[in-house]
């Protein structure tokens, strides 16, 4: 079953020196399950697309085509109904975790966000997936408990809290924007295989982007 699809898609962004095409009538589609690669040069349009998937385009863009999730059509929907959508069935992880997490806020609180807007849990039982979704993706609560900041780790660190923030509500679909970029080989190693922490157990397991 496809899970999103979009047709005709086209970016556009208004400048001073006039509009911008970005994206030209990009067409693709991805299943439940399914990984799709979006491959291209740099300044391609890659991250303005995920970024028009999850409603998070700058000021001054205009979007045409159709992006639909199942049988929602993403681009006719409020800003009120795309906060129920973000985090929970659609996550994204951005290519630099550093200016996407909160620098004032712990790690264990932005892991927390997701699960305290869109699930209804009480405070041990997300404290517990929060534990949890630490250890799935490599940070032993021991040795990273939940009060260190941003700050105090280091860019692959950052990189998994990121993804343990994007799985948490275990959404359909994750959208990766290049999620090891400036990492060393080993740890891009170890981030790609991510995909698979929730374990066999979680069905259907999310498509990625």
């Amino acid at each position: 079953m496809t899970l999103l699809r979009a047709k005709n898609l086209n970016i556009a962004i208004d400048t001073p020196d006039g509009r911008v095409k970005i994206v030209k009538n990009a067409n693709f589609s991805i299943d439940k399950s399914d990984t799709l690669g979006i491959v291209g040069e740099s300044g391609c349009g890659k991250s303005i697309t995920a970024l028009a998937i999850m409603s998070l385009l700058p000021p001054h863009s205009t979007v045409s085509g159709q992006i639909r999730l199942e049988d929602q059509d993403l681009l006719a929907l409020n800003e009120d109904q795309m906060c129920r959508i973000r985090g929970n069935r659609i996550g994204m992880i951005f290519q630099e975790p550093m200016t996407a997490l909160n620098p004032v806020q712990n790690i264990g609180t932005q892991i927390a966000e997701a699960l305290t807007l869109h699930k209804q849990l009480n405070k041990e039982e997300i404290r517990a997936r929060v534990e949890d979704l630490m250890e799935k993706v490599g940070l032993d609560v021991g040795r990273f408990p939940l009060k260190l900041y941003p700050h105090q780790l280091s860019g692959g660190q950052r990189q998994r809290v990121m993804i343990a923030m994007m799985i948490a509500c275990r959404p359909d679909l994750l959208i990766a924007d290049e999620p090891t970029t400036a990492l060393d080989v080993t740890v891009q190693e170890q981030i790609l295989d991510l995909r698979d922490a929730e374990g066999p157990d979680i069905e259907p397991r999310f498509a990625v982007i």
